[in-house]
């Protein structure tokens, strides 16, 4: 198997993502110019973040007059994922050359590590090549995908009549995305929890309770998983 077979096997197997990215893509760039953004900001935003439950999240407490401080640590905050997708690829991809490294780095969606992960585990004889390559056919279509849904979207958001809110279809476009990765009785507790969290919390200004929920349900997750860890070991 070449290097080739692996991009395509990548771009294959993200086929059914993409059908989540662009309608993602495009809830932001609308959001986006409701928010007063224009085609050149809302895209600029995309390239440059590349993330976009933080990109929502910013243009939202935008919206709402939130100190640009606070907007750029909930940012970070919700990006802190990334470094964990990056540590755990990390052994995979030991020796590889520095600029594949720096471009994985900015091409790190959460597709691209959930598909990538779940096939390094389940082939852990396969090459570097092919592992490195696999990854880029999934990240390369999906970031694509993300810049034209995210352009539609800001072309169309000033067609759409201001009581016309999509915000509702935000939490459900983070569903579709999520639900697909929630494996074992650890990441399954931390999302009720954060979703319980961020429902009670919901009135907190700034958007403040999304860290709320994020901090809650991190935290649950992880004791939930050392208790069964603790478990295991003492069998």
């Amino acid at each position: 198997m070449n290097r080739e077979s692996g991009f395509w096997r990548g771009a294959i197997d993200a086929l059914p993502v993409q059908l989540v990215i662009v309608p993602f893509g495009v809830i932001f760039g609308a959001i986006a110019t409701q928010a007063g953004l224009n085609l050149s900001e809302a895209m600029a935003m995309s390239i440059l973040v590349l993330a976009g439950a933080a990109q929502i999240a910013a243009v939202q407490m935008l919206s709402d007059q939130a100190p640009v401080l606070l907007v750029i640590v909930t940012g970070l905050f919700i990006n802190l994922r990334f470094a964990m997708y990056s540590a755990s690829l990390e052994p995979y991809w030991r020796g590889s050359p520095l600029w594949k490294r720096a471009l994985a780095a900015y091409l790190m969606v959460d597709q691209a590590y959930g598909l990538s992960i779940h096939r390094y585990l389940e082939n852990k004889q396969e090459p570097q090549a092919q592992r490195i390559a696999y990854y880029f056919g999934i990240a390369l279509p999906t970031v694509s995908f993300w810049y034209m849904g995210t352009a539609l979207g800001a072309l169309l958001g000033a067609a759409i009549p201001p009581q016309l809110s999509l915000e509702f279809a935000v939490p459900l476009t983070f569903i579709a995305i999520t639900a697909p990765m929630l494996r074992g009785i650890p990441s399954v507790t931390a999302a009720v929890v954060a979703v319980t969290t961020a429902l009670v919390c919901h009135s907190l200004p700034y958007n403040l309770g999304l860290m709320v929920a994020a901090f809650t349900g991190m935290g649950c997750g992880v004791w939930v998983e050392n208790i069964i860890t603790d478990g295991v070991g003492d069998e």
